[in-house]
């Protein structure tokens, strides 16, 4: 089964191993399911988990950030989107993810955000949030 996750998932899931993102994260390491993400999503992570409020708040370690990244860029399906989608017209970059999950045959996009979720499907992929998620795997959120 192939999953989109959205970046505040994954931040969330970098920052603690202990909610429903560091669940997901860690099944996705057992290899329960592929991760597909894109070159704007991989972006996109890259400048949000170096925001400077991040960075005081939660004390993230450059070279904890950097061995992340390149975990991700060396063990997820990444899928470069030949298709544009204006679905989301609220918050446009949005898009990405239903491009990426289109892109990358996946089944689910696990997002937080607001926009994502009031779609709850588009083109036959599933949105849920992360302990949506983790009830449809039937692990405890």
């Amino acid at each position: 089964m192939r999953v989109v996750l959205d970046v505040n998932v994954l931040i969330s899931a970098v920052i603690s191993c202990q909610g429903s993102p560091g669940k997901i994260l860690e099944l996705w390491k057992r290899e329960l399911f592929d991760l597909v993400l894109s070159p704007p999503i991989l972006e996109e992570l890259d400048r949000v988990i170096h925001y400077p409020r991040i960075q005081k708040r939660y004390n993230l370690r450059e070279d904890h950030i950097e061995r992340f990244l390149n975990l991700l860029k060396s063990e997820t399906t990444i899928v470069d989107p030949t298709n544009e989608y204006s679905v989301i017209e609220d918050d446009p970059s949005d898009n990405r993810y239903l491009e990426c999950a289109l892109e990358g045959d996946a089944k689910y996009i696990v997002s937080g955000d607001k926009h994502l979720l009031k779609l709850k499907e588009f083109k036959g992929v599933v949105i849920l949030p992360p302990a949506g998620f983790l009830a449809l795997m039937k692990i405890e959120g």
